[in-house]
């Protein structure tokens, strides 16, 4: 993973806080280093003295088959698979996964302790010896801060493969500004930067946290997002601190295509007459899930034999009303009457009715009236609370420098 400028940046601030910290030490002190002993601990076990076995579980085998090849009869194995099943079944012990054995350094080495690792922060540790019992625990999850930097030339995960970013934060910031960019119509030269938490276990990268701050230049307009809490909610507010989430979503599925604009006057690729199409086709693989665009409630649910397929109807508020079609399901409880919030899911992509294939026929309406869904202007959502404006301006200030600092 590449880290750009702000390397360099926070280094500085480490050493410098590094320097504030160096304390005059009194005159019977001076030139005096003590050196204290660490031991070395493997899943919170002194393991200095002791032989530690590290492997993978292979694969069809099981909790037996490990604990056999090192002594542990199977009376105690019996009494694992039994007894600890509150804490952790052996029975989802996973192909792939670390594991360890830790035995004592006698002339034949008998298993003292068994872990292993549920995910790649958590483990399940067995203590053999004496009394037979099991306990979870977490290994340290170190928190760095990253940043990177892109240019748009075919897709935003494509730009994060080259800059040797994790490619999963195309979802992070696709979530962030789902309200005001449309991803479907990112355009070549659009660029992004970006700071945000990654996660290390054991010096090995472990996944994404939260995206700090981000920058994305759109159509020649630079957008920030910087994350800010409060009463007790995270959300994303650009620099005068409005918030980034609106009343709609820009579109009710992710990664996908347009494969048909909105018309007064297409040509129907089934029927091959020209007639209005008031929506947006939105292709995409089968069984893509599809979101509804805001909160409201569904008021219809079914199928339209003139062509729309499975589909369904959410009545938004007084103004605006939102038609998703050509389902190839719905989602499981979805019915008529429901409240739902924005993002739920509502159904999955699919074929059915008059379609050449898989694609989400999206419509907006407003009282009444189709409009584009691509040109809605939807209202933002509260900005930062007077309240928190110091605590906010705060974080502005703090990193702004810091991702305009990133080439």
């Amino acid at each position: 993973m590449k880290i750009r400028g702000i390397a360099i940046y926070l280094l500085g601030i480490v050493f410098m806080l590094q320097a504030c910290n160096i304390q005059n030490t009194s005159d019977d002190q001076q030139g005096v280093s003590e050196i204290q002993y660490m031991p070395e601990l493997t899943y919170g076990i002194n393991t200095d003295s002791l032989i530690v076995s590290f492997d993978k579980v292979k694969k069809n085998e099981f909790l037996s088959d490990i604990l056999l090849r090192h002594g542990v009869d199977y009376s105690t194995i019996d009494h694992i698979a039994r007894h600890t099943r509150d804490t952790f079944d052996v029975r989802k012990i996973r192909y792939g996964n670390n594991y360890c054995v830790i035995c004592n350094n006698d002339s034949i080495p008998k298993a003292l302790y068994f872990a292993y690792e549920i995910t790649p922060s958590s483990y399940v540790l067995y203590h053999l010896s004496d009394s037979v019992y099991a306990e979870l625990g977490e290994k340290e999850i170190k928190v760095v801060l990253t940043s990177t930097a892109g240019e748009i030339k075919s897709s935003l995960w494509n730009s994060l493969v080259d800059a040797e970013a994790d490619p999963n934060l195309a979802n992070e910031l696709s979530e962030i500004y789902a309200w005001t960019i449309d991803f479907f119509g990112l355009q070549k030269g659009d660029s992004y930067k970006a700071i945000y938490e990654t996660y290390f276990v054991d010096d090995v990268y472990t996944g994404l946290g939260k995206v700090k701050v981000a920058s994305f230049n759109h159509g020649n307009k630079d957008l920030y997002a910087f994350y800010f809490e409060q009463n007790g909610k995270g959300d994303y507010f650009d620099t005068e601190g409005n918030s980034l989430q609106r009343t709609f979503l820009k579109a009710p599925l992710r990664y996908s295509r347009i494969s048909s604009g909105f018309s007064n006057s297409r040509l129907h690729p089934v029927l091959k007459i020209r007639r209005p199409h008031h929506g947006v086709d939105y292709a995409a693989p089968t069984g893509t899930p599809v979101y509804t665009v805001g909160d409201g409630v569904v008021i219809q649910k079914g199928y339209q034999k003139s062509g729309g397929g499975n589909y369904i109807k959410i009545k938004h508020n007084g103004t605006y009303t939102t038609v998703y079609m050509h389902l190839k399901g719905f989602a499981k409880g979805i019915k008529v009457g429901q409240r739902l919030k924005q993002g739920d899911l509502i159904g999955y992509v699919g074929s059915t009715g008059l379609a050449t294939g898989p694609h989400l026929d999206f419509r907006f309406y407003r009282n009444g009236s189709a409009i584009n869904p691509l040109k809605v202007e939807s209202p933002p959502s509260k900005p930062v609370e007077e309240a928190n404006r110091i605590a906010f301006d705060s974080i502005v200030n703090q990193y702004l420098p810091l991702i305009t600092a990133i080439n």
